[in-house]
C-alpha cells in the first residue's frame, strides 16, 4: 500500500473495520513508515479527545437499534477495476464508438470519392459531346465509309481504337476526329440517329475510376447508364479500352446502339 492508501484507511484500521488482509497491510506499512505512524498517532489522539473531552449523551434504545440495523457490514477491499472504473468506462466507450464508426466513415468516404470520380467521367463525356455540337469543324475526317475513317486514326493516337460497329441505315457513321478524355487522347466517332448526333469516345481505360455499382448488362458488357444535362450517357470498359456513348436520342435507342458497339470481339 502507498501512504495515501494507508492514511485514508486509518480510522477504519483503528476501529477494526478493515478486512483481515487489509488490516495486516496497513499494520506492516505503519511499522516501516514513520510519517504514516505519526499520522496514526495523531488520529488516535484526536479520537481520544473527541471521546473523552466532549460531552457524552446516552443514545436511546430505539436509536441504538436503528443504527445497528443500518450499520454497514465490512466491505471487501476494492478491486483494481472498481478503483479505475470511473476513468476506464468512458475511455472504453469512446474506443468502442471509434472502432464501430471507423469502418462506416471509411466506406462512406470511399463511396463519396467513387461517386465524385464517376460524376467526373460522365461530365467529361458530356462536355466532349458538346464540343462536337458547337465546333464549326467537328470532324477531322468525314465518312466515306468505316474503312476510310478508322485507318485515319493511325499515327494520331497512342492506341488502336476497336469499333465493332461500322454504322448502318439506322445509325450512319458521319466521320471522326481526335479529341481528349480527361488527361488522354481519344478517338471520337460521330454517328447519327435522324437529326441527332451521337458521339462515341474511345480512350485508354487504365487509371480511371470506372463505376463498379449500378451497372446494366448491355450486350456482352456491364455498362453504366445515366443522364446529365439532358444527354443520355452509356460508359463501359472492354479490355484496355474505355467507351463513352453520348447523345440526346432516346435512352432505349442509345442502348440499342451500345449493344451493337459492344458486341464485337
Amino acid at each position: 500500500m502507498t501512504c495515501d492508501d494507508v492514511r485514508i484507511r486509518l480510522l477504519d484500521y483503528q476501529r477494526g473495520r478493515l478486512p483481515h488482509s487489509a488490516q495486516g497491510e496497513v499494520r506492516a506499512h505503519l511499522d516501516e513508515c514513520p510519517g504514516c505512524a505519526r499520522a496514526d498517532a495523531v488520529e488516535q489522539e484526536l479520537t481520544s479527545v473527541l471521546e473523552h473531552r466532549l460531552p457524552q449523551h446516552p443514545a436511546s434504545l430505539a436509536l441504538k437499534r436503528r443504527l445497528a440495523a443500518q450499520w454497514a457490514a465490512p466491505t471487501a477491499e476494492p478491486s483494481w477495476w472498481n478503483r479505475w472504473r470511473p476513468s476506464l468506462v468512458p475511455a472504453f466507450a469512446v474506443a468502442a464508438v471509434v472502432v464501430a464508426a471507423t469502418p462506416v466513415l471509411y466506406y462512406e468516404r470511399a463511396a463519396s470519392r467513387a461517386a465524385s470520380e464517376r460524376a467526373g467521367m460522365v461530365g467529361e463525356a458530356v462536355n466532349d459531346h458538346l464540343r462536337v455540337l458547337t465546333s464549326q469543324h467537328p470532324l477531322d475526317v468525314e465518312s466515306g465509309g468505316f474503312h476510310q475513317v478508322k485507318p485515319w486514326f493511325e499515327g494520331r493516337l497512342d492506341f488502336a481504337p476497336v469499333v465493332p460497329f461500322e454504322g448502318d441505315a439506322d445509325f450512319p457513321l458521319k466521320g471522326g476526329a481526335v479529341g481528349y478524355f480527361r488527361d488522354r487522347k481519344a478517338a471520337v466517332f460521330v454517328y447519327a440517329r435522324r437529326l441527332h448526333p451521337i458521339s462515341l469516345l474511345i480512350f485508354r481505360a487504365d487509371g480511371l475510376a470506372w463505376p463498379g455499382r449500378d451497372l446494366t448488362r448491355i450486350g456482352p458488357v456491364e455498362a453504366y447508364a445515366t443522364a446529365e444535362r439532358g444527354f443520355n450517357v452509356i460508359m463501359w470498359r472492354r479490355g484496355e479500352l474505355g467507351y463513352a456513348l453520348v447523345s440526346d436520342v432516346d435512352a432505349r435507342e442509345l442502348r440499342q446502339l451500345a449493344a451493337r458497339m459492344a458486341g464485337g470481339p
